[in-house]
């Protein structure tokens, strides 16, 4: 898969997420896909949040890895 198509899946994965992460006052905002590893950047209540690194390793992380082929972690990026 092209890093292309691997943003445009990641980007369809989190477009999936993103309304439990409204509902909280977060939100995420994709920064980079390289060599499988996917770059976030965490906004809003999310960016302060003391779960916010269970959130992005346990419930996106996760979903990625399942949902998008090539994905093997994902980063948060400042």
């Amino acid at each position: 898969m092209t890093e292309t198509a691997m943003m445009d899946s990641v980007q369809e994965v989190l477009d999936k997420l993103r309304p439990f992460l409204l509902r909280d006052g977060g939100d995420c905002e994709l920064v980079d896909v390289e060599d499988g590893i996917v770059k976030l950047r965490l906004l809003g209540a999310c960016g302060t949040c003391p779960s916010s690194t269970i959130t992005l390793k346990a419930g996106i992380e996760r979903a990625l890895v399942e949902e998008v082929p090539g994905v093997v972690e994902v980063e948060q990026v400042f």
